[in-house]
């Protein structure tokens, strides 16, 4: 339908400049009303059209001749209409519908103009609640018109009538009369639903005024043309009815008596109130276009509405207006009729509802005192009213009035009560509140650092009415509309409103996003936190912090405290900072603070709680720990306030533990212990070349007794063979780190050899007799490991003492385990021959003896002295600078004979005395027979005998070699040149 108006609508001014809607908003009369919005405002208004056509329509069938008739008369109609909309440009008033836009031609001959919004006539209303009330009342049928928002959301418009509505329109209505009546001297002549409309504010405004026309016996200036009674009461039927004067409305003063006062007005408003309540909504005098029908209803008094039969009315009216109004408008006498004004102050009109209603419509001629006290009680009587007069009337009246910047508080508090008590809230603040608020507080403000108490206190009311505005918007129109206005409150100089800003935070973050916190707020609050110098917004920031972090200020949540699993649970706010954001920024906020004001410390204690729940647990002991510990130490504190920090110190501390352990558990699952044991000893360097000083069987007091020349067993270490002869693959390690899991290849043992450390430790304590005991090295101290490679390699010289011994098989004392190797003491190598000891891993030679020690002589021993290569230097002595070596002869089995066992005296070596024993000779000896083990010390003389010795076991003997070079025919300086190995030791020992 509307496309086929659109068609005949030619260029004009109003198509320019306004978008129309396709959607119908209702109709009044002839007129179709269509929304529009002006292109460069986007403010709202609507757009009456007039289609010719629809006159066209009821000329089909009719001659040539009658055709040009009423061609003639709907150009009258046509006139008529141009007539309604020019009146509504010279007739200025709240009560009669805003000419916008001017009439205008169409190219089909139609006409169009421009008004305020509106969103219904009072005719479409009625016809829809009684559509309503036929189809089974409240929740039948819908409106047939189609309401689109300022968002674009299209839906069914409402229906508005109830008590207050009919109450509130009618006073708006005859005060609209009350200003045709008494200031323009007008009459409206077709006062009926069509002529009423309902604007967006929900007022009813006053329109159709193709039959207004000076009253008779004005004298006001007027401009308008008086019309013709006649002419306006002859009825075309060849015209639709909309186009002519309605009779149901009709006061008889036009039509019996030809008479056009105001007073006939007044009779058309009593017949409205009657339609009003009736139902259906119609006027009780319904003539069907036909004046026959109108007289026969005045020809008796039942035809016409009277108290006897209740005004024709099928429902109960309103007792003050059945009893104080309708008598005075529904009557023959138009002397009798009250006028507009009086209509006004009737008793119908007497209720709080209405009396505030019109307090609203005066409001702007009040003074600054009756519009604070009104507005300080409107808040109480808001929950009377109906939602729909709240919304369309009130709440716009209120807004208006916002540009009173010293009212801006008081009405503030009615408009949020109004939006939390309609259950359309949400489309009323996005459609009025919150564009109101944002020009207030954003668009108009001064940029400027002064006070305006009036503004902070609209600022106030805002941040306190946070909850109903979040539950009354989306996220994105509170970050473009309401963000902005909690930002200048964030940067107001008024201490009182940047606490209030910041107490907002908890309702603010969940309607923004993580974005907009981190970049737009966050920084915002932080600069606040770091310039204030106020100890309050100091606290306030920093509960601001733990708001964003995702922490919470209720006493009564867990603190993460409980020891159990509290310090574990995370904040689950997806509007929380981040964990870096935390660390980065919030923490050297934190740790900047000077003041030791307890107040600050305890909300800083909450923040560190937050993050510390959050940050990884190296950071919590790198940077937050030493802060927590600095700030339980201020002087201010007291006793319960140290014990909250301390139980987060030690909270936190657990965290860090369990979770290094944790790391260290993991990284050390995957490694060999033998490996991680070894890594541990930080001194060891790895191995070097034949360098080993460790093998199995010796201890520290094997090396004791080597060095001081006393042994108590026998050793395999190798330097028995010296210093070159050491494996290449040995390991030097320290014996108190020495690492006993390592396994190490068997060392061979000889018949005289010990068979295990512990027994030469055992006997080392009753064979140092003469030289005194050294106390061997604990295993907790490191002893001095020699530099070897500072060493030259030794190479064997063909001596008299190169020759080494030979092995023999010697059956071992029934104590040893194992069979030790044994020497052939007779046998002599070539001075070219390895030594049999050089070799770590000696082995056991078995010849067959080809001497023993019983068939010796002394003189045959001399000959030892000259050839036998079992020689060493002997081992330092107080009265020489030598170095010596002693050894102990092998063990005899039972019933052999024993060899000689020399004795060291205390004079020094050399000399001695000898014993025989069985036959036998012995020099110097001193036998020890307490032990099961026995060493001898013989003096250089080198002088031998045989001895038997049954009563021994085992017999060790250390034989001294090199002290008594003298004797044997060797000089010193020879001596020099033929140092071994051992020699060169000196040094270090």
């Amino acid at each position: 339908m509307f496309a086929n108006a659109l068609k005949s609508i030619s260029s004009t001014n109003i198509n320019s400049n306004y978008s129309i809607s396709p959607n119908l908003t209702s109709t009044a009369g002839p007129w179709k009303i269509y929304p529009a919005k002006k292109k460069s405002t986007g403010k709202e208004y609507s757009v009456f059209v007039f289609d010719k056509k629809s006159l066209e329509a009821h000329t089909s069938g009719l001659s040539r001749s009658h055709a040009t008739a009423f061609k003639k008369v709907a150009e009258e109609v046509v006139e008529r209409l141009k007539k309604e909309a020019s009146s509504l440009a010279r007739l200025r008033h709240p009560g009669v519908l805003e000419l916008v836009e001017p009439v205008e031609d169409t190219r089909g001959g139609g006409l169009q103009f421009v008004t305020e919004a509106v969103t219904a006539s009072l005719a479409s209303l009625l016809q829809e609640k009684d559509d309503q009330e036929r189809s089974g009342g409240v929740g039948g049928r819908s409106s047939r018109y189609v309401m689109e928002d300022a968002d674009g959301t299209r839906r069914r418009r409402e229906l508005e009538i109830d008590e207050l509505e009919i109450q509130k329109g009618l006073l708006q209505v005859s005060k609209a009369l009350e200003f045709l009546h008494e200031n323009a001297g007008l009459v409206h002549g077709n006062l009926t639903p069509d002529a009423i409309l309902v604007n967006a504010k929900s007022d009813w405004k006053i329109s159709g005024l193709s039959f207004c026309s000076p009253a008779e016996g004005s004298t006001k200036p007027t401009s308008i043309l008086p019309i013709s009674l006649s002419e306006a009461l002859h009825l075309d039927p060849r015209l639709p009815r909309f186009v002519q004067l309605n009779l149901d409305y009709t006061s008889p003063d036009f039509v019996l008596d030809n008479n056009l006062t105001t007073s006939a007005d007044m009779f058309s408003l009593g017949l409205l109130c009657i339609a009003l309540y009736n139902s259906p909504h119609r006027s009780p005098l319904e003539c069907n276009s036909s004046l026959t029908t109108y007289k026969r209803h005045f020809q008796s008094s039942q035809g016409v509405p009277s108290p006897t039969n209740n005004y024709m009315c099928s429902r109960e009216l309103p007792k003050e207006l059945v009893s104080r109004v309708l008598p005075r408008l529904i009557t023959r006498r138009p002397a009798q009729r009250m006028t507009a004004k009086e209509f006004q102050e009737s008793e119908y009109f007497d209720n709080i509802l209405i009396s505030t209603i019109r307090f609203l419509d005066d409001f702007p001629a009040k003074t600054p005192n009756e519009k604070s006290s009104f507005l300080r009680g409107l808040i109480k009587v808001l929950p009377s009213f109906p939602r729909p007069v709240m919304e369309k009337k009130v709440l716009p009246a209120l807004l208006e009035e916002l540009k009173d910047k010293e009212l801006i508080s008081l009405i503030l508090h009615n408009v949020f009560k109004i939006i939390a008590l309609l259950p359309s809230g949400r489309r009323a603040f996005g459609d009025r509140v919150r564009p109101s608020l944002k020009e207030i507080f954003v668009t108009n403000a001064k940029q400027s650092q002064e006070k305006d108490a009036a503004r902070d206190a609209g600022l106030m009311i805002v941040l306190e009415q946070l909850p109903v505005i979040v539950d009354n918007c989306s996220g994105k129109e509170f970050k473009d509309d309401i963000l902005p206005i909690i930002f200048a409150a964030l940067e107001s100089p008024t201490p009182t409103l940047v606490d209030a800003a910041l107490r907002s935070l908890p309702t603010v973050l969940p309607v923004l996003d993580f974005s907009t916190i981190k970049n737009e707020l966050f920084p915002v609050v932080s600069a606040i936190f770091s310039k204030t110098n106020s100890l309050a917004i100091k606290v306030r920031g920093l509960q601001a912090f733990i708001t964003l972090c995702g922490g919470s200020l209720d006493p009564a949540s867990d603190d993460g405290l409980d020891g159990i699993g509290g310090e574990r649970k995370k904040t689950s706010s997806s509007t929380a900072l981040d964990k870096f954001t935390m660390q980065d920024k919030i923490i050297p906020l934190i740790k900047g603070i000077k003041t030791k004001e307890p107040a600050v410390m305890v909300a800083a204690l909450g923040v560190l709680r937050v993050v510390g729940n959050v940050a990884d647990a190296d950071f919590v002991a790198m940077q937050i720990l030493p802060i927590l510990w600095s700030m339980s130490l201020g002087p201010l504190l007291d006793l319960k306030q140290f014990q909250s920090f301390m139980d987060l110190i030690k909270t936190l501390s657990r965290r860090v533990e369990e979770e290094q352990t944790k790391k260290l558990m993991e990284l050390s699952g995957g490694t060999n212990g033998s490996a991680a044991a070894a890594n541990d000893d930080f001194m060891s360097f790895g191995a070097l070349a034949g360098s080993t000083l460790d093998s199995t069987g010796a201890d520290e007091d094997d090396f004791e007794h080597l060095v001081k020349g006393k042994m108590s067993g026998a050793s395999s270490s190798p330097m028995d063979a010296g210093w070159d002869s050491m494996a290449p693959s040995a390991t030097v390690t320290s014996p108190g780190l020495r690492n006993t899991a390592k396994a190490t290849p068997p060392t061979p043992a000889f018949s005289w050899s010990t068979t295990a450390p512990a027994a030469a430790s055992s006997s080392s304590s009753s064979s140092h007799g003469h030289l005194g005991p050294v106390k061997a090295q604990q295993p907790g101290f490191r002893t001095v490991t020699p530099d070897l490679a500072r060493f030259e390699a030794l190479t064997p010289t063909s001596t008299q003492f190169s020759q080494p011994l030979q092995p023999s098989n010697i059956s071992p004392p029934a104590s040893q385990p194992k069979p030790a190797p044994t020497i052939n003491w007779n046998a002599v190598t070539s001075p070219a021959s390895t030594n049999a000891w050089a070799s770590p891993t000696n082995t056991a030679i078995s010849q067959p003896p080809t001497s023993s020690f019983g068939n010796m002589s002394l003189g045959q021993m001399s000959h030892y002295q000259t050839t036998s290569s079992f020689s060493l230097p002997p081992p330092p002595s107080a009265g020489s600078s030598r170095s010596g070596f002693s050894l102990a002869p092998p063990p005899a089995p039972p019933g052999a004979i024993q060899p000689l066992r020399p004795q060291l005296n205390n004079a020094g070596l050399g000399s001695g005395s000898f014993e025989g024993t069985g036959g036998g000779m012995t020099m110097g000896s001193n036998l020890n027979r307490t032990s099961s083990s026995m060493g001898a010390s013989m003096g250089m003389g080198m002088g031998m005998g045989m001895g038997m010795n049954n009563g021994l076991s085992n017999m060790n003997m250390s034989m001294n070699m090199g002290g008594g070079m003298g004797m044997m025919g060797q000089q010193p300086q020879q001596q020099q040149q033929q140092r071994s190995g051992l020699d060169k030791y000196e040094s270090l020992l």
